[in-house]
């Protein structure tokens, strides 16, 4: 009888030079260094209350109007462009 060969799984191997090495680490550094400054940039706009935005209005120091979504929006004209109520 004829014997089974043993069949061995393929190895893979990656071969790089320092210099990709340190290439590819320059890169990794600089994505975590851009998601963790995008994530620091979303935390601070998205987490910020809008309490606090009130309170700073209120305190008269001029402040952006916090924005709102489209079907919030309502434009409400009263009056003139001094801020006179009409008749």
């Amino acid at each position: 009888m004829a014997e089974k060969r043993k069949t061995r799984p393929k190895k893979i191997r990656f071969e790089l030079s320092w210099g990709a090495i340190a290439g590819v680490g320059v890169v990794v550094f600089c994505l975590f260094l851009w998601m963790f400054l995008l994530g620091v940039w979303t935390g601070q706009s998205l987490l910020r209350p809008a309490v606090v935005d009130q309170e700073i209005a209120a305190a008269g120091r001029a402040v952006k109007e916090p924005t709102l979504l489209r079907a919030e929006r309502k434009v409400i004209k009263t009056g003139d462009s001094r801020g006179r109520a009409e008749e």
